[in-house]
């Protein structure tokens, strides 16, 4: 299957509040982690309105501490009737007003605590940063949609691989795997061995009824941070089942017309074609599904010049696995390793 690899994470950066770029603190197209500063927004018309916050906050407790004294002084005239129901509900009401100015006054002063620390932009995950869309001395304007896009970051660890599954794969994955998330091995364009493992971790609810293909994407370790949103790939996909098998070189599987054949060698010396049910190849070895059995002596070398009823000059050979990728897992040995060759 041929696929694309995609960011996991991918966020537009763009500021909380407006003002003057005064600093950019990365280097276009660098590794980024989660907190670290890329922007600086001039903080001085904020830090201001703080401050101005701050001393409206100190004017409305300094009010309230005024009105919870007049209500104490007038609750002491009460006894002798001094003072009359109405006024000392007028002076609870009072109270009252100050302590939501006070309340409103706090809230105030987090709001413009927040602008300030906005004023410093960071980035909101870790992973590549692109270039930055504005340079320091422009003014920029907050907002969610609306707001100057300053740069992107794509993270990168896990990244994904998204392709097209075909329903027979789709039919395979779930009646061999189950839930459990199969494993993947992916090759990139100018790479011979499939050194990239991953697993599959999620699959769309519906197949594409014109294409009769399903949306499907794996997940894959890059610490490094090698892999590239947009790179193309080659993959394949197993259910990670071990099982015993027959298995030949995958260049001694020959066509005729519509079937695939095996030559082997009979007791009598004599050359014959077996047709065979193919599975997958695996480090050049091709899985026999039916057709042979391990006592069959297969045709490994010289099959070009061999031809059904014709006698042929054999010797016992062994049939081996091409080298793994690094890390892969070692091929399984094939049941019979008796082969031979034609000349």
């Amino acid at each position: 299957y041929i696929g694309r690899f995609e960011a996991s994470k991918a966020v537009e950066v763009r500021p909380r509040v407006s003002g003057a770029i005064t600093g950019i603190h990365f280097t276009d197209g660098q590794i980024v982690r989660q907190g670290q500063p890329l922007f600086t927004i001039d903080p001085r018309p904020y830090r201001a309105a703080l401050a101005e916050a701050r001393a409206s906050a100190a004017s409305a407790r300094s009010d309230l501490a005024l009105a919870r004294l007049e209500l104490e002084r007038a609750g002491r005239l009460v006894d002798v009737e001094a003072v009359s129901q109405s006024e000392i509900d007028r002076l609870r009401a009072r109270v009252n007003a100050a302590n939501a100015a006070l309340a409103g006054a706090d809230a105030r002063i987090a709001a413009r605590a927040l602008d300030v620390e906005f004023t410093v932009v960071r980035a909101p995950l870790s992973g590549r940063i692109s270039d930055r869309q504005i340079d320091a001395g422009n003014l920029v304007s907050a907002g969610d949609a609306g707001g100057t896009l300053l740069t992107t970051i794509n993270a990168l660890d896990p990244v994904y691989f998204s392709f097209q599954g075909s329903e027979a794969l789709f039919l395979k994955t779930k009646r061999e795997g189950g839930d459990k998330a199969a494993a993947v091995e992916v090759r990139l364009q100018d790479e011979r061995d499939y050194r990239w493992k991953g697993q599959l971790d999620f699959t769309d609810n519906g197949l594409d009824p014109r294409s009769g293909t399903i949306r499907a994407r794996a997940s894959f370790r890059n610490p490094e941070m090698f892999l590239t949103p947009g790179m193309f790939g080659n993959m394949r996909l197993s259910t990670g089942q071990k099982a015993r098998a027959l298995l030949v070189p995958a260049a001694a599987v020959q066509t005729d017309q519509a079937r695939k054949i095996v030559y082997v060698v009979g007791k009598d010396g004599m050359v014959a074609a077996k047709p065979v049910e193919l599975g997958p190849e695996v480090d050049g070895l091709r899985v026999i599904r039916s057709g042979l059995t391990p006592a069959d002596q297969i045709v490994i070398n010289g099959y070009q010049f061999a031809r059904p009823g014709t006698k042929a000059a054999t010797k016992a050979g062994k049939i081996a696995a091409l080298a793994p990728p690094k890390g892969a897992a070692a091929a399984v040995e094939p049941v019979s390793a008796q082969a031979t060759f034609a000349r």
